[in-house]
């Protein structure tokens, strides 16, 4: 069985997704998604009809926004989020974000094919919050292979 990476983030609004101090944020929203899903190695992104993920609630708190993707290697995502026009954005995040106590991200395996749903990345962002990297859930800093093909993530 083949595995592909897993990525879950999450961000804490400083205003309302339609107040003008997010409008900067909000504008690039498209170009950057669109940026993703043409980058070499890309397989999938939790998106709703609107076309993001701005609208998809990860908790009660409205403010909170989601994002997962899956991408064929931990390479892959590394290289569209650090070496592609992502980074600019990525640099731009505390004027629209709040500062997280705890980390906010993660990554973990997923069989290939497989479409990870917002309740199961939560849990695997708990898990890295609770006991940082292992197995279950970790990050660039800090990464594990991919399970061998007769092991399957917990």
């Amino acid at each position: 069985m083949d595995f592909h990476l897993a990525q879950i983030n999450i961000a804490r609004l400083v205003a309302p997704i339609d107040d003008p101090r997010i409008s900067g944020f909000v504008r690039q929203l498209d170009e950057i998604n669109a940026l993703a899903e043409s980058s070499p190695r890309f397989v999938w992104r939790l998106k709703s009809d609107s076309g993001n993920a701005t609208d998809i609630a990860y908790s009660d708190d409205p403010f909170l926004i989601v994002n997962m993707s899956v991408w064929t290697s931990v390479e892959a995502l590394r290289d569209y989020t650090y070496s592609s026009r992502h980074v600019e954005v990525f640099r731009d995040r505390a004027k629209w974000f709040e500062r997280m106590e705890l980390p906010h991200y993660c990554l973990w395996w997923v069989p290939a094919g497989q479409v990870p749903g917002v309740a199961e990345g939560r849990a695997r962002l708990e898990h890295y919050q609770r006991l940082g990297a292992t197995q279950h859930s970790f990050w660039f800093s800090q990464r594990f292979p991919a399970p061998a093909p007769e092991q399957s993530p917990a």
